[in-house]
């Protein structure tokens, strides 16, 4: 078994898949892989320092705690945040506790601690009863509509999948890597074997109307789960309800790629803000029968306490700088 393999064997997430680290380094940051770790390191600008970040890691054992503190050290970060695929149930109270008495705090999220996660093993004729009634009409009236959804590898599928993720987060408020993060990705995702086992791949699925793409979706396939992790469509035409036919299609795919989960990537908690930019989202995915799960959320190890206070207060500024600067910029 090659070195790659070997190391997908151990983790279940892409965000920790060896291919996921050579994505990270080809943008230029720095990937530490250690006791099942694999760690992106991130320069902060004009100064030695540097912050770690760990996502979706399975399990935070003694010995991992032990070389996060290591790659600390050796790394100059100020803190390293992790934020475990660990659920949030009794237990998970006892390992709160011990991550405190380690040197954790709690810290602010980049992925959300909520997620939707859905079992595609049922039979889709199981499926669709288990969804909500107006995402079934849904689906219906863009089959009726004459909505066809598949995946494509071309390259003007790709840039107009760029454009309408332009447009998707201009319109919903909400920030998103660029366009060259994206382009990046999918020359190093895009490119692998969708056959081979244990490997992360991303594909692009798309929705046509008309002769148009009114609606693209990445997704991520990685072992038994296929994920979808980016998504993006036009204002035009929303009255034919492509997204709920991309959605229905994306379960039919993972059944066909033998997956018995569909992981949603993200959602919000059970009380939803309306006002939050990511309220549709949320209200989109609910409507497909899937588990809502919450994990135990982020958690930062803090490597130079003083530094660490001078950063979130900074941080924290940055944060209502950039929603001030939204809200004015909407209001034009």
């Amino acid at each position: 078994m090659n070195e790659k393999l070997a190391w997908n064997k151990q983790v279940d997430h892409p965000l920790q898949a060896w291919e996921w680290g050579e994505f990270r380094e080809a943008t230029g940051i720095a990937v530490v892989r250690a006791k099942g770790m694999q760690i992106t390191i991130h320069p902060i600008p004009h100064t030695p320092w540097t912050v770690g970040y760990y996502p979706k890691g399975s399990e935070v054992s003694r010995e991992q705690v032990e070389a996060i503190k290591k790659v600390a050290r050796e790394n100059n970060c100020i803190f390293i945040k992790c934020e475990p695929k660990i659920e949030s149930k009794a237990p998970s109270e006892k390992l709160k506790k011990e991550l405190l008495r380690l040197g954790f705090v709690p810290g602010r999220p980049l992925f959300t601690k909520y997620n939707f996660v859905l079992d595609v093993s049922k039979s889709e004729e199981e499926l669709l009863s288990s969804f909500k009634q107006k995402t079934r009409y849904n689906i219906k009236v863009a089959q009726k509509r004459g909505v066809t959804v598949e995946l494509s590898d071309m390259t003007a599928d790709f840039e107009r999948y760029l454009a309408l993720t332009k447009e998707t987060t201009e319109r919903q408020g909400f920030y998103a890597h660029s366009s060259s993060y994206h382009r990046k990705m999918w020359e190093t995702l895009g490119r692998q074997a969708s056959d081979s086992a244990g490997q992360l791949s991303a594909h692009l699925l798309v929705a046509r109307y008309e002769g148009q793409v009114i609606t693209t979706w990445i997704l991520f396939r990685f072992k038994e789960t296929l994920y979808y992790p980016y998504g993006a469509s036009t204002r035009e035409h929303r009255e034919v309800m492509a997204n709920n036919l991309v959605m229905w299609e994306a379960i039919k795919l993972a059944k066909k790629w033998g997956c018995n989960t569909l992981d949603m990537w993200g959602a919000l908690g059970p009380e939803p803000d309306k006002n939050d930019p990511w309220y549709g989202f949320h209200t989109f995915k609910s409507g497909y029968g899937a588990r809502h799960v919450e994990y135990i959320g982020t958690w930062d190890y803090v490597a130079k306490p003083m530094l660490y206070h001078l950063y979130t207060v900074m941080d924290n500024l940055r944060w209502l700088w950039l929603r001030t600067k939204k809200l004015v910029t909407k209001k034009k």
